[in-house]
Parts: C-alpha cells; structure tokens; sequence
C-alpha cells in the first residue's frame, strides 16, 4: 500500500488554530480533510440546480483555509512542486509523492511548533474562516468533489445475506456474489450535499409479490429508506483501455468521504428485474463534506475481512498479499433519526445503528481494480460507493430494511422470517417507524479511532425527507 504513517500522524501534534487540540474534535491537524465551497455567489447569478464546481478548501478544528487563494496570494507552496490548485479534482490527479507533499506542507503550516509559525499564520490568516461564521451569502457548501461518473457497490456480505434471505431464504447469495465485486451505475447529477432536502419519489408500485399478473400503480414511494454507505473518490485516472492493476489501485485513490444512497424498496421490487437499480435510486444520493485523505487514514488500516471457510478466493487480478494484510479500513459508523416531531420538542436524534466499515466482504483496491478491469476509464474526482454497510449483529445493520426484518441468518441456528415480517423502530415521541416518514432526518456520522493516535472524523452527512409532489 503507498501510504505510510509519518509524522503529520504524530499525536502529539498540535496546531496553533486552538480548536484542532480539542480532543473531541474531528478535525485535528492529523487529518487535514479537503472540501469544496462556492465562494462569492450573489443571487443575480445565474445558478445550475446541481452541482457548482467550488473553490478547494482544508478543515482543520472549526476553521477552513481557501486552499486556491492561500497559495497564490501567501505563497506559502514553494518547493513542492505546485503552486495553485483550481479545484479538489486537480488535486486528485496528482500522483500519491505529491499529494504527500501537500499534505506534509498543510501540516507544517498550520503546526504550532514550526519555527516560521509566526510568519505562515499571518500569511495564511486572510484565507482561514471560522465555520461557525461563515456569511452564507458569500459561501455556500457544494459537494467535496463534482464527479462526472458514479457507481455503487454491493460489497457486504452481511447486508447480501440479509436482504438475499428476506426473498431468497433458500438462496440468498447469488453464485457470483463471493467472486465479483457487484456493481451498479447510479446517476451523478442528483448527488446533492450534506444537508440538501431530499424530496419522496414517484414510481410504479405493486401489491404483493411480482408476478406476472403484477399490474402496477404509480404513487408516492411508501418503503422510503437509507442507506449508510462509504464512498471513495478517484485521485490519479487511468487510460481508456488499460486495466489498474490491485498493487496499484490505492495510488489511485485520493480519499474517503460519507454516502447516503437513499432508496425507494416499493419501486425498487417493481423495477430492479433484470438489469438493477433505476428510479428506486436515482433521486438522490447525499454525500459528506469532506474527504478524509488515504494518507489521513494510514494509521486506521487493517486487514480485509476474513473470508468464511470454503470461500473461494477471489481470482488474481484481485488478489495480492498487501490488500489481504492492510486493505480493510477501520472506521466506525454510526446512524441517527430525527423526526420532525422530535425537533419540534427539542429531542436528540436517537441511535438507529453502530457498524464498522471494517467488516466489508470486498476492499476499496478490489471494487477499484474490478471496475477498471474491463478497461474502463476512471478519472480524477469520480465517485466510487461501497453499498450499504452492514455488520453480523442487528445493532449494526445500515439500512431500515434490515433494521426492521425480524430474521437473522448470522444467527445459530439461522432465524429466517418472511420479508415483510417486521418489528418496527419505536422514537421518543410514541412514533414508529419500518421505513422512513415525510419530516424524518438522517444524519450519518463516522470517526477512526486507534491506540496512540489521534481520532480523526469525516463530519456528518444529513438530510431530511420532504413530501412528494405530482
């Protein structure tokens, strides 16, 4: 694997903006997260209802530095090779050495013992802006990277088993799920930032089990649902044609970010036969602010998930001894819900589920290598997304599909139910829940945390679900 740990991961590390010492923060200079805002939008302009390409921006405590205007005008790059840097995907497609270089610079700038401390924070200073206070008028946050291309995996086992079993209980892995890493294209342009509304969708439903006396309706999505999911972002492409080998495929990494691939179950039942996912998943697809870095993350490394005995191993293209040793990443996932009627009377967001991204069946340089396989061209700033994450306890699915079934094939013995078999979530205010009402939020939340070093988080990734409308 190119990234090693160095001393950008030192834990003593501190910085001299006074909130990256927090201990609670998830934001220290041991992580050094990229994200992209709008800087300078008025009302008058003319503003596309997706994505704005924004300025690239670092996160350190609850300040961010406007990366493209601090090297032009602070000069604070020099020696390293590049001085200006027009968006997040320009710095994607660099090569690993010099994002490493970057990022020991970031490091050195904002680090409260640099002997020219003093002359690079008043340098930077102009350029560093306090979140909390941010006018909205002049910034607005878009999403971290502007992808042209998008593709979502299917790459838990746990979750493969446990929606396989709820309409498959005989079989509920397909034969090649344990050989391929499953994938389906989803849809860029409705890749919308943390904290965008998400709208219910329209689509054809059914009652009942499809069949071939199934005559649909087209109606509100009534099985609205989430799904918690890690996505990793392009850095250095490769060419129409050629393959990135599994030795190569982390230098072609840049990060990793939080994803919420929200999805319609009634339209998905209806339509997913035979080519997968269509409207079920194409409305809208949230993702975090951030994108934690793959040299940030070095130090939370492990390794790839254990096949069970009888596994097949997976054939040498997506084989190597690094990815089996260190390809997995351990970060801990969690899941809230809030309602509207618990904002209305001040209630916390409660617990839905606690996963770690560390029990994924496929690895990022597996799904990575696969997709680039066929010749595929990848290109700096596409978005790549795990599936939903699941875990072999119920505490740890990440989906309300699963959250709510009331069978478990991990159990011993397995316990098999039908899939509409349900026991729903029950909130503060009396409400229930087996899938996800008008009102609801989601917001998602990941950190790493390892012995001897600091924690690092990705942020939240939010939305609230609003009405239909047709």
């Amino acid at each position: 694997m190119p990234y090693q740990i160095d001393d950008t991961h030192d834990p003593k590390l501190e910085s001299w903006v006074e909130s990256a010492n927090d201990p609670e923060t998830d934001f220290p200079i041991q992580n050094l997260p990229l994200c992209s805002l709008s800087v300078g939008f008025h009302e008058e302009e003319e503003k596309s209802d997706r994505h704005i390409v924004g300025d690239p921006f670092v996160r350190i405590g609850n300040s961010i530095l406007n990366i493209q205007e601090c090297f032009k005008d602070a000069g604070v790059m020099s020696g390293c090779g590049f001085n200006v840097l027009a968006d997040v995907q320009a710095l994607a497609s660099l090569d690993s050495t010099s994002r490493g270089l970057f990022r020991k610079r970031l490091s050195e700038i904002f680090s409260a013992n640099n002997p020219k401390r003093k002359e690079w924070q008043e340098r930077v200073a102009p350029f560093l802006y306090d979140v909390n206070n941010l006018d909205d008028e002049v910034f607005e946050w878009v999403t971290p990277i502007c992808p042209r291309d998008y593709t979502d995996f299917y790459a838990s086992l746990y979750h493969a088993t446990n929606v396989g079993s709820m309409f498959r209980p005989d079989n509920p892995l397909l034969p090649n799920y344990k050989h391929i890493p499953i994938a389906y294209h989803g849809r860029a342009s409705t890749i919308v930032p943390s904290g965008t509304p998400v709208r219910r969708p329209w689509g054809q439903l059914i009652e009942g089990n499809v069949g071939s006396e199934s005559r649909p309706t087209r109606a509100p999505c009534k099985l609205f649902d989430y799904e918690l999911e890690v996505g990793f972002v392009v850095g250095r492409g490769n060419e129409r044609g050629e393959p990135i080998s599994i030795e190569e495929a982390e230098d072609h990494i840049l990060g990793m970010c939080l994803v919420n691939d929200w999805s319609a179950r009634d339209i998905q039942k209806w339509e997913y036969q035979p080519l997968g996912p269509f409207l079920a998943k194409n409305f809208a697809t949230t993702v975090s602010p951030y994108i934690v870095t793959m040299e940030a993350l070095a130090p939370f490394r492990c390794p790839a998930m254990e096949r069970p005995a009888g596994d097949p191993t997976p054939l040498g293209y997506l084989t190597s001894e690094a990815n089996t040793a260190s390809g997995g990443v351990d970060i801990t996932l969690e899941v809230f819900l809030s309602s509207a009627k618990m904002r209305e009377q001040n209630i916390d967001p409660v617990q839905l589920s606690k996963g770690s991204f560390k029990d994924m069946y496929w690895t990022i340089a597996q799904m990575l290598t696969h997709h680039a396989s066929g010749g595929c061209q990848m290109n700096p700033g596409d978005l790549l997304a795990s599936g939903t994450v699941s875990g072999p306890t119920r505490g740890a699915r990440g989906c309300m599909l699963e959250l709510t079934w009331d069978g478990d094939p991990f159990a011993s013995p397995p316990v098999i139910v039908p899939g509409t078999q349900r026991t729903p979530i029950k909130l503060p205010t009396g409400e229930e829940r087996k899938f996800l009402g008008d009102g609801d939020e989601i917001i998602i939340k990941g950190y790493c945390e390892r012995e001897g070093f600091r924690r690092i988080g990705f942020g939240e990734c939010r939305g609230v679900i609003q009405p239909a409308v047709g």
